[in-house]
Order: C-alpha cells, then sequence, then structure tokens
C-alpha cells in the first residue's frame, strides 16, 4: 500500500486539485472519486478517477479501500439529460460516441481544416470590427467541421487549442473556445445538432469585443473603472451584433449577453443568478475561463492546464456552476492532448491522445531521450505499463511549458510531423 499523503506520490502530484481525504464510509452517489490509498493498479478500477454511481460501487470501492479522496462535495450526480435552454433535468439518456479515429488519423484532416477555419475567424473578426455584417453561414459551417471531427476523434483538435499565438489572441480563442466547448458537450453526451449549436455559442460568444477599442482590449496594465466598464459592455455589443441576424440561433444570442454572469449573481451584466441562465451560457462561462487563462495574454503569462483548473475547482458554485465545473475537470483530464511532458525517466515528449480507461497514462510522441537531447520520434502508448511491457520509469513526471526543451507545438504541427506517425 503506498502513502497518498506523501507529496511525492505520483497519483497526487498530477492531479494538483485541492482533494479532500474521506473514509469509505462517508461516501455517497454523486463524488467523483481522485485517488485511492493504494495503486490503481492494485485495484479492478478501469479509470484513474470515476464518479460513484450508485451504492455497489461504494460496495467495490470498500472491498480495497479504507478511505479515499473525492473532489469535494459535490451534489448528486444526475445521470440523466437536460433541457439545453433552460438547463432542467429530463429523464432522457445520454448519447454515447465512439472513437472512429485515433488523433493521428484524424490530424491529417484536421491539417488542412485549422488553418482555413482560423482565417475565416480572423476575417470575420477584422470584418466586423470595420462595421461589415457577420457571415452566419459560413460560421456555422466552420462549426460544422469542428463537430464532425470531434464526434470522429476529440483529441486532434484539443491538441490545436494548445497551439498559442499571443498577436492573433481574440480570433484563436473564439475557435478555441468553439472546439472545447464541442468536446465538453460530446462527454455531456449532447446529440449532434446540439453540439452544433453549441459549438456556434462558442465561437460567437466574444463578438461584441470587435465594438472595444483596441487600446482597452489590449491594455498591459490594469483597466480603469471607465476601461473596465467599456470591457463589460462586449456582452451588450454581442447581443446586439448577433439579434441584428435573422437566422442567428437564439441561444448564441443568450450566451454572447450572458457568458460573464454568475450563480453567485455577482457577474455583469445584468447579475443574473444560475437559474436564470441556460445550459449553454454555464458550459461557455467555464470554457471561456480556462482558454482565457490557460493563454498568453499582453497582461499575463498563461497558466499551466492544472493551475487553471485548480482555479475552476475552486470557485466552483460562486463563478461556475459547480455540476459543470466537476464534469469540465475530468473532461481535460490530466495532461490534455498537446501537453509537453517529462517522464520519470527524463525523456520529454507530447501527448498525442488521452486513454479513457488510464487517464494517467496517454499516448507520448518521444522526441527528447533522457539527457534532453533530440532523438529519433517513437509513439510510445503509457498504457503498457500496466501489463509491464514498459517499466514505471514511462509514468509521466511533470507537464512542462510549451517550448521546452526546444518542442513548440506550433513548430511540430507547422512541420507536419503528425501527418508521417501513422506511416512509421
Amino acid at each position: 500500500m503506498i502513502d497518498q499523503d506523501d507529496p511525492n506520490n505520483p497519483s497526487k502530484r498530477m492531479l494538483g486539485l485541492s482533494d479532500i481525504k474521506t473514509p469509505v464510509n462517508e461516501l455517497h452517489v454523486g463524488m467523483f472519486v481522485t485517488a485511492l490509498d493504494r495503486d490503481w493498479l492494485e485495484t479492478p478500477f478501469l479509470t484513474q478517477g470515476f464518479y460513484i454511481e450508485s451504492p455497489d460501487d461504494i460496495k467495490k470501492i470498500a472491498e480495497y479501500c479504507k478511505y479515499v479522496w473525492v473532489l469535494g462535495r459535490p451534489k448528486p450526480l444526475h445521470t440523466g439529460k437536460v433541457d439545453f435552454e433552460s438547463g432542467v433535468l429530463i429523464g432522457r439518456k445520454p448519447t454515447k460516441y465512439e472513437v472512429v479515429h485515433s488523433s493521428i488519423e484524424e490530424h491529417k484532416f484536421v491539417d488542412g481544416f485549422i488553418q482555413k477555419a482560423s482565417e475565416f475567424t480572423k476575417g470575420m473578426l477584422d470584418n466586423l470590427r470595420a462595421g461589415g455584417v457577420l457571415d452566419t453561414q459560413t460560421a456555422r459551417g466552420v462549426v460544422s467541421d469542428v463537430v464532425a471531427s470531434v464526434v470522429r476523434s476529440p483529441d486532434a483538435l484539443m491538441w490545436m487549442t494548445r497551439m498559442r499565438d499571443e498577436d492573433a489572441y481574440t480570433a484563436e480563442h473564439s475557435l478555441n473556445v468553439c472546439i472545447l466547448a464541442t468536446v465538453f458537450g460530446r462527454k455531456l453526451g449532447l446529440r449532434k445538432p446540439q453540439l452544433i449549436n453549441l459549438g456556434l455559442c462558442g465561437f460567437l460568444h466574444d463578438v461584441g469585443k470587435t465594438k472595444i477599442p483596441e487600446a482597452v482590449l489590449n491594455k498591459p496594465s490594469k483597466l480603469t473603472d471607465k476601461e473596465m466598464k467599456m470591457m463589460q459592455a462586449h456582452a451588450t455589443h454581442g447581443r446586439n451584433i448577433l439579434m441584428e441576424k435573422r437566422d442567428m440561433y437564439e441561444g448564441a444570442i443568450e450566451v454572447a449577453y450572458s457568458h460573464h454572469e454568475r450563480p453567485d449573481g455577482k457577474g455583469y451584466p445584468r447579475g443574473l443568478s444560475s437559474v436564470d441562465t441556460s445550459l449553454f451560457t454555464k458550459i461557455i462561462s467555464i470554457v471561456d475561463a480556462y482558454d482565457a487563462m490557460t493563454a498568453d495574454r499582453v497582461y499575463q503569462k498563461a497558466r499551466p492546464s492544472s493551475q487553471a483548473l485548480n482555479i475552476i475547482y475552486e470557485v466552483r458554485g460562486q463563478q461556475f456552476d459547480e455540476n459543470l465545473a466537476l464534469a469540465f475537470i475530468q473532461t481535460i483530464g490530466l495532461y490534455p492532448p498537446g501537453s509537453v511532458v517529462e517522464l520519470v525517466n527524463g525523456c520529454v515528449g507530447l501527448v498525442l491522445e488521452t486513454n479513457l480507461n488510464y487517464r494517467h497514462l496517454p499516448l507520448v510522441l518521444l522526441m527528447r531521450d533522457e539527457n534532453k537531447k533530440e532523438c529519433n520520434h517513437r509513439l510510445v502508448d503509457l498504457a503498457l505499463t500496466v501489463t509491464g511491457e514498459l517499466s514505471r520509469q514511462y509514468f509521466i513526471r511533470y507537464m512542462l511549458r510549451d517550448g521546452s526543451c526546444g518542442i513548440s507545438l506550433k513548430a511540430c504541427f507547422e512541420a507536419g510531423i503528425l501527418n508521417h506517425l501513422g506511416d512509421a
């Protein structure tokens, strides 16, 4: 049995969240288990982190553990669907999607699509900034392509959201929120037409910023009270821009107007509470904050994914819907695709895709040897440590910043490295 209180224990280091040590006899349905009092590999639990969905789950945990760690004390887990306009639970089962392509196969599609999508997004925002009209049909087409890719294989486009260009933040952010919201919606079990509507909400949520002066939008220092009011007005501007389009999905108008509202009523522009905002608004609120925190801005450096998730966890129920915040943390996972990671043996590589059964053991493209020297690239499935085909020296030790050890996500993509992996 391992000491989970030991700060050197990999399962505690990897999570980076504020867990609560809980005796098994105090567990209840709806809690999310993040760590055990023994190695996961000594138990039959297939996933590294899971919701307790029934009393039988608690009985099974009790057979192997005296206590576990859980993410706070969430409300009982709801397994039904929700009405996507109101957020009210209804008794339908969520849609389950199968992964059709590996992330490597899907990258061959993404390679051509993402450049066109990025160019359209930038052009769309520039056009609005110049007083032009929104091209709703093409915007929906971009979102439909995003949804099609995410449904086939969510990890490929997740990888793209980690490529950053500080000079193109607003356009990049719009596309990233569309992608991340779609991945989250897929995890929640939304049907494909609903994923398209959710993706459109994410894609257009910040169009109101095209009406904010560049000097305010990109100011590197703290905004004055007057400038803050100007910035916050982007929510109203966004609503007005989208309302001008008769063919606009009404949910996107609501999200543009309300994505800075909070459950505690301290948001803007109307100070609404959680019961007054739609499910899609709650989702985009979380995704918007996560992508903003993990990007380099003129006034702050990007936070690591784990730190951003920790912040979301800490303010759940106040700034973000509690259950959705916990579900989003689970969706993003310990090592999102595109993360630069260092293994216990010192090798460094890129996470290509997650393993749903062993979330701490993804597929990694190794690019640096144990001495941090460039080496022949090779794919390593860290889940092979479970069967003993790989030693535990292949466990992940740290998640590094993009650019560490000379590994740049954008450079890898532009060099077409991923396009040749399937042939190896």
